[in-house]
C-alpha cells in the first residue's frame, strides 16, 4: 500500500512540474528570469528607454493605468508613452515585495508587487507574463522568453481613507 502511494505521488509530481512535451520546468530559473524581466521593465521606464521597454511586452499586451480611462492596447500605450521617452522623460517606480506564481504547464505566470514612486507613494503593480518564442506565436511557448501580456498599476488607498477618496473623485455611477 505504501509503495503504490509513493508511485502515485511521484507521478503526480512529475506531471505537475513539467511543461508540454514532458520538458521539466526549472522553476528557479523561470522565477529569476521573470524577476529580471520585471526589474528591466522598471529600469527602462526610469531611463526612458522606450524601445527596450516595449520589447518586453507581447504584441497583444494591455497596460492598465490608475485612471479608469487607461486601458491601453500595446500600440495605444506606445503611442501615448513614446513621445515622453523620446524627450528623455520616463517614470520611476521602485519595486519591492514581489510575488510570482507560475502555472504548472510553465507557459503563464502572474505577479503582484508593491512599487514606490516619489510623487505617488506606494502603488501595486499586477500582471501576467507569457512564455513566448521570438515569433510571439502562443502555440510555440515551450522555449523562448517571458514577456508581459498585461500590466496593471493601481494606487493603494488605506481603508480608513477610502470614504474621503470616493468623495474627492466623485460618487460611483449608479448602475
Amino acid at each position: 500500500m505504501h509503495w503504490s502511494f509513493a508511485v502515485c505521488a511521484l507521478a503526480f509530481t512529475l506531471v505537475g512540474c513539467s511543461t508540454g512535451g514532458n520538458r521539466p520546468l526549472d522553476r528557479l530559473a523561470a522565477m529569476a528570469t521573470i524577476d529580471a524581466t520585471l526589474d528591466r521593465l522598471h529600469d527602462c521606464a526610469a531611463n526612458a528607454d522606450g524601445t527596450t521597454y516595449f520589447g518586453l511586452f507581447t504584441s497583444d499586451a494591455y497596460f492598465l493605468g490608475t485612471d479608469a480611462t487607461e486601458r491601453w492596447t500595446l500600440p495605444e500605450f506606445k503611442a501615448y508613452a513614446m513621445p515622453f521617452f523620446e524627450q528623455g522623460k520616463g517614470w520611476t517606480y521602485t519595486p519591492r515585495d514581489r510575488h510570482v506564481h507560475i502555472e504548472s504547464d510553465g507557459t503563464i505566470a502572474w505577479f503582484d508587487e508593491i512599487v514606490t514612486n516619489a510623487k505617488y507613494g506606494d502603488c501595486r503593480g499586477t500582471g501576467v507574463l507569457r512564455r513566448v518564442d521570438d515569433s510571439d506565436d502562443p502555440r510555440r511557448q515551450l522555449g523562448g522568453e517571458w514577456k508581459i501580456a498585461q500590466y496593471s498599476l493601481t494606487k493603494l488607498v488605506p481603508n480608513d481613507s477610502m470614504e474621503a477618496v470616493v468623495k474627492a473623485i466623485g460618487a460611483p455611477a449608479k448602475r
